[in-house]
């Protein structure tokens, strides 16, 4: 009798630590850079959006290669559901690769293939990934991560956010671009090192 309750116990210890078969409505996806990064650096962008491909490519891949020691990057959704069929898709597929550890790489595919975004994609990317693409497909299509994703949207909404990408530098606004937000983050660096 005491070893069957105790069997109850922790099957049912166990059934709800995994919530909905394992998938978790937080959000597991990591920062860039240096998770004790001295400059805060964040991006709202949108998927699908033309601009954010190549100012992922163009901008924040050299910005992180530059500064990765010294900022932590955090990306924001922001899906423009409005004139972007498939963001907010994208935005829950993202979340759902964060699952499995594989945010990073879920969002540089994307961008590389963006002019591919669909439903099938967003499951061979997974697939290509070598992610479960069965707990995949179950997150995804259950919107299980959808207040998250509105979160973010509700968050840059309140912080002024209409267009993607927007970048913030330690709480300002920056325009989008390598120069611009490199001469941010230096101003932040000369200021934190005339404090010291």
């Amino acid at each position: 009798m005491r070893l069957r309750l105790l069997t109850l116990f922790f099957v049912g210890l166990l059934l709800s630590s995994c919530g909905s078969g394992g998938i978790s409505k937080e959000s597991s996806r990591p920062s860039k850079g240096s998770p004790n990064g001295v400059v805060l650096v964040e991006e709202f962008a949108d998927f699908e959006c033309p601009f954010c491909a190549p100012t992922h490519e163009g901008v924040v891949k050299p910005l992180l290669k530059q500064y990765g020691a010294v900022i932590r990057y955090e990306w924001k959704h922001f899906p423009l559901r409005t004139i972007h069929r498939y963001a907010m898709d994208a935005a829950e597929a993202s979340e759902c690769a964060a699952d499995q550890g594989k945010f990073w790489e879920y969002v540089d595919l994307m961008f590389a293939e963006q002019d591919q975004l669909g439903y099938d994609a967003l499951l061979d990317w997974a697939d290509r990934l070598g992610l479960d693409v069965t707990t995949f497909e179950r997150c995804w299509k259950s919107h299980t991560k959808r207040d998250t994703v509105l979160a973010d949207y509700e968050e840059g909404r309140n912080r002024g956010v209409n267009g993607t990408p927007t970048f913030f530098v330690n709480g300002t606004e920056v325009p989008a671009g390598y120069d611009t937000l490199s001469a941010a983050i230096e101003e932040h660096l000369r200021q934190l090192q005339q404090r010291l």
